[in-house]
């Protein structure tokens, strides 16, 4: 990403040398500067309330009360996973952001819960030569998991009830409904989820084969 990036940008600025463009250029970059800046001000205030609002919910015992309401959820989607496991709980807590549409504050649940399943991996690589059959295999070191895999796709596709940050652009950028959103982001993040989930179970029932 880092060479595209630089690769547009330095595109853009020989494009605009070579057509007598270069005050425009200097012009934009220092406009968009302060835009950006602009824009995250507006956006650290959004995710500020609302990370603080997951963590009241996270100490009050909201977010472990859904933990436990997902479990048939999580059991469906990871059934690899013991019960009880650490990893189920910030799974757990990342889905419930990304639902939120918090992406932001979806990130350190989704590290922590990337962590949990390396150390679950780790367990299956030591008892590999114990392991009985029907159980999973450990997959060699610096390769995905089956469980990493699917939480990964489906953290990307991430159904959302609440697009809170294409909502707190929409406004920023002067939108006049900016919530008009809403109901194209469910649809559209309902379908990726759904597709996302029967990928990730005919995946691993085609490694199961």
């Amino acid at each position: 990403m880092n060479y595209l990036w630089a690769g547009m940008i330095i595109v853009g600025i020989i494009f605009g040398a070579f057509n007598g463009k270069m005050p425009e250029v200097t012009n934009e970059a220092l406009d968009s500067a302060k835009e950006a800046v602009t824009l995250c001000i507006t956006m650290m205030g959004v995710m500020s309330f609302w990370v603080g609002m997951m963590e009241i919910a996270s100490k009050s015992g909201v977010i472990e009360l859904a933990s436990k309401k997902m479990g048939p959820l999580l059991r469906f989607l990871f059934p690899g996973i013991p019960e009880g496991h650490p990893a189920k709980e910030h799974i757990a807590v990342n889905f419930i952001s990304n639902f939120l549409g918090l992406g932001w504050a979806a990130t350190p649940a989704g590290l922590k819960a990337m962590e949990e399943l390396e150390k679950l991996e780790e367990e299956r690589r030591r008892y590999d030569g114990k392991r009985t059959a029907g159980k999973r295999r450990a997959v060699p070191r610096g390769v995905a998991s089956n469980e990493m895999c699917t939480f990964l796709i489906l953290n990307i596709s991430s159904l959302q009830l609440i697009p809170m940050n294409v909502i707190a652009y929409r406004s920023q950028y002067g939108s006049v409904n900016p919530t008009a959103i809403v109901g194209p982001a469910i649809a559209a993040t309902a379908v990726s989820t759904a597709a996302a989930v029967v990928f990730c179970k005919v995946m691993d029932w085609k490694r199961r084969m």
